[in-house]
């Protein structure tokens, strides 16, 4: 139990909250698309099928993408005080088991994908390169924020796909909502490492621009994420209960930011983990709902 315990904290397993909302989603739209939506749906078996293994992808891939930037950051992180207490770092978890767990993920998201269907089947290999790819990018560019909101907003139409085996408009805006919203709080929390990641000649928005400029491009990334979010309810003809949830999103969004300062990062934690997981399950729970009414 308490190895368990330690792979579970090794991938942050509640930061699951972040886009799981978003790959339900998906899914359910692709089912009222095809009119599948429903208290006793037609098909159940398949209903049942494919919402599971969504859920297996969701899992593994995060899981995979969590551990392999653990493991490739395991030195990184043993000379920053803020992270010298994660698990390989401490010696709970060897690096050679941290990649043998990358290695099964994405093998469980490989094989997951193929008894969805043929064309999640050969994106899967596309998408854990662009989740795992995130690892690299903060020795290179500070575009590391955009890359790692680029990897979650698969979430939305990864489950879409997993239903209709085709792309389409809706999905791929809540994709774009994902990318701007991980984006710009990735920005907020990346804050708090700006000197000890200036001093390891690593990249950031706030190494590059400093506290000040980076929170107000994390600021325009969420208002840019709040645009979509609206546009996204209009081109739908989404109902009331979108609008419901679309204020909730989008006050929870106003209110991260105006808890983090340049001078006072005391409330990151709360900017991240509370605020983005309160606003991502209100905001999806309401446009599920929404499919049904």
């Amino acid at each position: 139990m308490q190895t368990i315990k330690n792979y579970l904290s090794l991938v942050k397993f509640s930061h699951t909250i972040f886009a799981l909302p978003f790959a339900l989603i998906g899914f359910f739209l692709a089912l009222k698309e095809q009119n599948k939506v429903d208290l006793l749906p037609s098909n159940y078996n398949f209903f049942i099928k494919i919402f599971c293994l969504v859920i297996v992808c969701m899992v593994t891939a995060r899981s995979a993408a969590m551990a392999f930037n653990r493991y490739l950051d395991k030195d990184i992180d043993a000379l920053n005080p803020r992270t010298a207490i994660r698990e390989i770092p401490k010696g709970i978890i060897t690096p050679k088991n941290a990649f043998s767990f990358v290695v099964i993920n994405c093998l469980l998201f490989i094989v997951a994908t193929y008894f969805i269907n043929t064309l999640c089947f050969f994106l899967s290999p596309i998408a854990l390169f662009v989740i795992l790819f995130y690892s690299y990018t903060k020795k290179f560019t500070a575009l590391c924020h955009l890359v790692l909101g680029l990897g979650l907003s698969l979430a939305p139409i990864g489950a879409y796909i997993a239903i209709t085996a085709t792309f389409s408009i809706v999905p791929l805006m809540f994709s774009a909502i994902v990318l701007f919203w991980v984006s710009g709080f990735d920005i907020i929390y990346a804050l708090q490492d700006e000197g000890f990641d200036k001093s390891q000649k690593l990249h950031s928005i706030p190494v590059a621009l400093g506290k000040t400029k980076a929170l107000q491009l994390s600021r325009l990334l969420h208002v840019t994420c709040a645009i979509l979010v609206l546009v996204t309810g209009f081109f739908d003809h989404f109902n009331w209960l979108y609008s419901i949830g679309a204020a909730c999103f989008i006050g929870m969004l106003i209110f991260q930011q105006l808890l983090v300062k340049p001078n006072d990062l005391s409330k990151v934690n709360l900017a991240f983990m509370t605020s983005n997981g309160i606003a991502s399950v209100v905001f999806a729970t309401f446009v599920m709902v929404d499919f049904f009414v």
